[in-house]
């Protein structure tokens, strides 16, 4: 159970005594209470096992019901057995693509990988080699290429949609389909270099540190809320080269981080921030 509301005496007791009042276990628990501008939000992660449990699973949401009321809580009920079917998008770089690919076919990424689809050619052999069907969807002076995606992710049913250095701007409109829905890996620090060319940026600008950002897609480009980040040191020895090179590596590990912390439930958007467990 995923649970946020405005921070108020009894909270915690609350949960804990529904879990235990229907003869349940709780695993794990977090929380966390976010301060800002003079308005507390607590934020909650329970964990509890299902055997001996004495609802169903489709029967947790509604007696809770009055304990959510009570509370103005929004709550949000997953099972983590239930896998998350998830779609990639990819344009012609590899690097964050076969990485996930290699991830989830040694069970590393636990997720129901329904399709890959790219506006390259480039990954069908990748792709067809650890089994995962690829849809090549090439860019159209109709205009009508990200329609044909959006068929093809609600065809194959997606709940989560990883743009794996997918190089194509997505408009309001598939944004809206997929609210907290659409991961980005962005290769820079942000909020600094957004936009494109980051390791450029990065370059000209004489810095001693890049990075690497991953974030939930909202319309602002490169400002949804960050999941997960990373950095590395460089010096005015490494050239835009030697950068991006170095770069790599932090967007398959950012990337596979923030893609895993959905997959597991461990996230609550907050505005524009999240609260990872």
């Amino acid at each position: 159970m995923l649970l946020s509301c405005h921070d108020q005496h009894g909270l915690v007791a609350a949960v804990a005594n529904f879990v235990v009042e229907h003869d349940g276990n709780i695993v794990h628990a977090d929380q966390h209470l976010d301060v800002t501008g003079g308005e507390a939000v607590f934020f909650q992660r329970v964990e509890f096992e299902l055997d001996g449990f004495g609802l169903g699973r489709d029967e947790i949401e509604p007696v809770f019901a009055p304990v959510a009321a009570r509370f103005g809580m929004r709550v949000d009920v997953r099972f983590t057995d239930q896998l998350v079917p998830t779609a990639i998008l990819a344009s012609r770089q590899p690097h964050c693509l076969a990485d996930l690919l290699v991830r989830w076919a040694s069970e590393g990424l636990p997720c129901d990988l329904r399709v890959v689809i790219s506006n390259h050619p480039d990954h069908a052999v990748l792709c067809e080699a650890v089994g995962v069907p690829y849809l090549y969807l090439p860019v159209t002076d109709d205009g009508k290429q990200e329609t044909r995606v959006l068929e093809a992710l609600d065809g194959h049913g997606a709940e989560l949609v990883v743009l794996a250095r997918y190089m194509r701007i997505l408009s309001p409109r598939a944004i809206g389909a997929y609210p907290n829905q659409i991961i980005n890996i962005h290769h820079s620090f942000l909020p600094a270099f957004a936009g494109a060319n980051p390791y450029r940026q990065a370059h000209d600008r004489g810095v001693k540190l890049i990075g690497a950002t991953a974030h939930y897609a909202t319309d602002e480009l490169d400002e949804g809320p960050i999941i997960d980040q990373e950095t590395t040191r460089v010096s005015h020895r490494d050239d835009v080269e030697q950068m991006t090179r170095a770069g790599r590596d932090l967007e398959t590990r950012v990337l596979a981080r923030a893609v895993r912390a959905h997959l597991d439930h461990r996230i609550l958007v907050y505005g524009r921030k999240t609260v990872v467990f």
